[in-house]
C-alpha cells in the first residue's frame, strides 16, 4: 500500500547535470535528502520509468523523476509511567506544560520516553486523527522548547483545535530571550520558511523560489530590554517549523542558547524559548480557556543572571 507517488519533471532551466539525490532534495523539500537517499536505495525511485538504485546517477533536461513513497510502519508505541505538569483537562482535551527536554512524539532516535508515551499511560484513549504515531497531538513543540501544548482526547476536539489554528483564532504566544538589542519596540516578521538547501537538519527564510517554502509570520514585542540580550514576547499568526528561531536568527537576533541558529550559552540548556500563554476556545462548551505556564527554573536563572549584568 502506497501513501502518494512524487512525479518530478527535471526542469529545463537546469543547465548542467545534477546528482539524483541532490536535485530530488532540492525540488522535494518535505523529505529529507537521506530519507530520499534510502528510497533510491530500496528502488523507490525511477528514472524514464527505469527503476534507479544509484543517488549519484546524473540526470538532465527532460528526464522524468517518479518517487514512489510505501507507507511507514506504524510504532509498536507503549504507554510509560512519565510525570505530567497538567494545566488544564476534561473529557476532551488537556493543556500540557511540557519541560524542555521531552519530545512530543516518538520519532527515529526517540523511540520512546516521550510526551506520546505519557499520554498513553495517562489517558489511553486519545484522538486518532494523526495516526498511531501523533494521537491527540494536535501542534508540536521542540524537544529544547517548554511550554503549553494542547492534546486532544476526542476527534471532534482535535478537528475543531486544528481548525481555529489554521483559522489564526487560536493565539499562541511565547516568551524569548533574544541576542542583542532590536531597534524598534515591536514588529513582524513575514518571511517564509522551507528546508535549508545544505543542511537538512535545518529550516531557513527562502526568498528566491516560494515553491520550496511556506507563508511564515511572527509578531513580536520587546519586554525588557538587558544590555546585550532582551526580553521578547511572539505571537505565533502561522507554526512552521522552528518558525520563531529561524525568524529571529533571519533578522540577526538569534534566541539565546540556540545551539542550531545562534550559539550555546553556558549554564543553560537548550534555547531560551518558552511557550508562555495558550488561548482557545472550547470544541464543545464554547469557553474561552487561557493556559498559562509560568517560565521554567533555567528560563529563570538565566533572567536573573542578565539582569545582574545590567
Amino acid at each position: 500500500m502506497l501513501v502518494h507517488e512524487l512525479s518530478v519533471q527535471v526542469s529545463p532551466e537546469l543547465d548542467h547535470h545534477d546528482r539524483l539525490d541532490r536535485y530530488l532534495a532540492e525540488y522535494l523539500t518535505e523529505l529529507s535528502r537521506s530519507r530520499l537517499q534510502k528510497l533510491i536505495e530500496q528502488g523507490c525511485v525511477q528514472v524514464n520509468e527505469l527503476v534507479c538504485d544509484n543517488k549519484k546517477t546524473l540526470i538532465k533536461t527532460g528526464d522524468r523523476l517518479i518517487v514512489t513513497i510505501p507507507e511507514l510502519q506504524p510504532l509498536a508505541i507503549q504507554a510509560q509511567e512519565i510525570a505530567l505538569n497538567i494545566l488544564y483537562e476534561d473529557e476532551h482535551l488537556l493543556v500540557i506544560d511540557k519541560p524542555v527536554g521531552l519530545v512530543v512524539h516518538p520519532a527515529p532516535g526517540h523511540e520512546d520516553g516521550t510526551l506520546v508515551n505519557a499520554l498513553l499511560a495517562h489517558c489511553p484513549n486519545l484522538s486518532g486523527i494523526n495516526g498511531v504515531q501523533r494521537p491527540g497531538i494536535v501542534h508540536r513543540l521542540d524537544k529544547d522548547t517548554s511550554g503549553a501544548i494542547v492534546v486532544a482526547k476526542t476527534d471532534l476536539a482535535h478537528q475543531h483545535l486544528q481548525a481555529q489554528i489554521q483559522a489564526k483564532t487560536a493565539k499562541r504566544e511565547y516568551l524569548g530571550i533574544i541576542n542583542g538589542a532590536p531597534k524598534t519596540s515591536s514588529g513582524t516578521i513575514d518571511a517564509p520558511i522551507g528546508r535549508h538547501p545544505i543542511d537538512r537538519k535545518k529550516m531557513t527564510v527562502i526568498t528566491d523560489d516560494r515553491s520550496r517554502a511556506r507563508a511564515a509570520v511572527t509578531h513580536w514585542q520587546v519586554l525588557e530590554r538587558l544590555g546585550n540580550y532582551t526580553l521578547m514576547k511572539f505571537d505565533l499568526e502561522t507554526g512552521r517549523t522552528h518558525q520563531i528561531r529561524v525568524h529571529a536568527a533571519h533578522i540577526g537576533h538569534a534566541i539565546a542558547g540556540d545551539p542550531l541558529y545562534g550559539k550555546t550559552l553556558k549554564h543553560t540548556t537548550g534555547q531560551a524559548l518558552h511557550a508562555w500563554k495558550l488561548t482557545f476556545v472550547h470544541p464543545v462548551s464554547g469557553e474561552m480557556i487561557e493556559s498559562t505556564a509560568p517560565p521554567p527554573a533555567s528560563f529563570e536563572k538565566l533572567l536573573t543572571r542578565l539582569r545582574q549584568q545590567i
